[in-house]
Protein backbone atom coordinates (compact mmCIF):
# COMPACT_ATOMS: atom_id res chain seq x y z
CA UNK A 1 0.00 0.00 0.00
CA UNK A 2 0.98 3.42 -0.95
CA UNK A 3 1.52 5.59 2.31
CA UNK A 4 2.25 9.60 2.34
CA UNK A 5 4.71 11.31 3.98
CA UNK A 6 4.51 12.65 6.97
CA UNK A 7 1.34 12.41 8.24
CA UNK A 8 1.96 13.56 12.29
CA UNK A 9 2.96 16.98 10.61
CA UNK A 10 -1.14 16.71 9.20
CA UNK A 11 -2.47 15.78 12.58
CA UNK A 12 -3.57 12.32 11.67
CA UNK A 13 -3.84 10.23 14.67
CA UNK A 14 -4.72 7.25 12.01
CA UNK A 15 -2.24 4.53 11.14
CA UNK A 16 -1.23 3.80 7.50
CA UNK A 17 -3.03 0.95 7.86
CA UNK A 18 -5.92 2.18 8.46
CA UNK A 19 -8.56 2.66 5.56
CA UNK A 20 -12.29 4.54 5.90
CA UNK A 21 -14.92 3.20 4.19
CA UNK A 22 -18.53 4.82 3.69
CA UNK A 23 -21.64 3.30 2.99
CA UNK A 24 -25.54 4.10 2.64
CA UNK A 25 -29.10 2.57 2.63
CA UNK A 26 -32.04 3.69 2.10
CA UNK A 27 -34.30 4.53 5.52
CA UNK A 28 -37.72 2.59 6.12
CA UNK A 29 -40.74 4.90 5.32
CA UNK A 30 -42.77 5.77 8.58
CA UNK A 31 -39.77 6.29 10.59
CA UNK A 32 -38.17 9.72 12.30
CA UNK A 33 -34.66 8.70 10.77
CA UNK A 34 -36.27 9.50 7.29
CA UNK A 35 -37.47 12.35 7.82
CA UNK A 36 -34.45 13.88 9.21
CA UNK A 37 -31.93 11.90 6.91
CA UNK A 38 -33.45 10.36 4.09
CA UNK A 39 -30.75 7.68 3.89
CA UNK A 40 -28.89 6.51 6.82
CA UNK A 41 -24.82 7.35 6.25
CA UNK A 42 -22.36 4.17 7.90
CA UNK A 43 -19.02 5.02 8.28
CA UNK A 44 -16.11 2.88 9.65
CA UNK A 45 -12.43 2.78 9.86
CA UNK A 46 -10.85 -0.61 9.25
CA UNK A 47 -7.20 -2.05 9.75
CA UNK A 48 -6.63 -3.34 6.57
CA UNK A 49 -4.11 -6.12 7.50
CA UNK A 50 -6.66 -7.35 10.08
CA UNK A 51 -10.14 -6.04 8.29
CA UNK A 52 -10.87 -5.03 12.52
CA UNK A 53 -13.16 -2.07 12.68
CA UNK A 54 -11.39 0.45 14.45
CA UNK A 55 -14.56 2.88 14.95
CA UNK A 56 -18.01 3.13 13.42
CA UNK A 57 -20.49 6.29 13.18
CA UNK A 58 -23.80 6.43 11.48
CA UNK A 59 -26.78 8.26 10.82
CA UNK A 60 -29.53 7.52 12.93
CA UNK A 61 -32.84 9.28 14.64
CA UNK A 62 -31.45 8.91 18.38
CA UNK A 63 -28.15 8.93 19.60
CA UNK A 64 -28.52 6.21 21.73
CA UNK A 65 -29.27 3.96 18.49
CA UNK A 66 -26.30 5.66 17.04
CA UNK A 67 -24.08 4.47 19.53
CA UNK A 68 -25.69 0.91 19.97
CA UNK A 69 -24.73 0.29 16.11
CA UNK A 70 -21.29 1.67 16.80
CA UNK A 71 -20.41 -0.69 19.41
CA UNK A 72 -21.93 -3.26 17.69
CA UNK A 73 -19.51 -3.27 14.85
CA UNK A 74 -16.15 -1.62 16.62
CA UNK A 75 -13.54 -4.83 17.38
CA UNK A 76 -15.09 -6.83 14.77
CA UNK A 77 -13.64 -8.24 11.71
CA UNK A 78 -15.42 -6.80 8.40
CA UNK A 79 -14.44 -9.80 6.68
CA UNK A 80 -16.75 -12.26 9.02
CA UNK A 81 -19.77 -10.70 7.02
CA UNK A 82 -22.34 -13.36 7.62
CA UNK A 83 -21.25 -13.71 11.29
CA UNK A 84 -21.95 -9.74 11.65
CA UNK A 85 -24.81 -9.88 9.72
CA UNK A 86 -26.44 -12.88 12.26
CA UNK A 87 -25.37 -10.80 14.68
CA UNK A 88 -26.77 -7.22 14.22
CA UNK A 89 -30.12 -9.32 13.06
CA UNK A 90 -30.54 -10.69 16.92
CA UNK A 91 -29.70 -7.77 18.67
CA UNK A 92 -30.87 -4.75 16.86
CA UNK A 93 -34.69 -5.09 16.91
CA UNK A 94 -35.32 -1.25 15.75
CA UNK A 95 -37.18 -0.49 12.37
CA UNK A 96 -34.30 0.41 10.88
CA UNK A 97 -32.29 -3.49 11.25
CA UNK A 98 -32.99 -4.13 7.69
CA UNK A 99 -31.05 -0.52 6.73
CA UNK A 100 -28.03 -1.28 8.78
CA UNK A 101 -27.47 -5.05 7.85
CA UNK A 102 -27.64 -3.84 3.94
CA UNK A 103 -25.43 -1.08 4.71
CA UNK A 104 -22.76 -3.45 6.40
CA UNK A 105 -22.81 -5.65 3.38
CA UNK A 106 -22.26 -2.51 1.09
CA UNK A 107 -19.45 -2.09 3.55
CA UNK A 108 -18.33 -5.43 3.49
CA UNK A 109 -18.06 -5.07 -0.64
CA UNK A 110 -15.97 -1.99 -0.49
CA UNK A 111 -13.41 -3.57 1.54
CA UNK A 112 -13.07 -7.27 -0.25
CA UNK A 113 -13.05 -4.50 -3.93
CA UNK A 114 -10.25 -2.51 -1.98
CA UNK A 115 -8.04 -5.32 -0.87
CA UNK A 116 -8.49 -7.08 -4.51
CA UNK A 117 -7.52 -3.66 -5.72
CA UNK A 118 -4.48 -3.40 -3.52
CA UNK A 119 -3.15 -6.69 -4.46
CA UNK A 120 -3.52 -5.90 -8.09
CA UNK A 121 -1.41 -2.64 -7.87
CA UNK A 122 1.16 -4.71 -5.80
CA UNK A 123 1.47 -7.22 -8.62
CA UNK A 124 1.96 -4.04 -11.30
CA UNK A 125 4.35 -2.57 -9.20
Amino acid sequence: MRHRKDKRKCGWIALANNVLFSSYAKLPAGTVSVEVFHVMALVVVVDINTGKIIDAECTLSTRLSERFTASLLRGRNLADIQELVQEIAVVYQGNTKKTIIAAVRSLHDKYVKFLRDQEKQEGNG
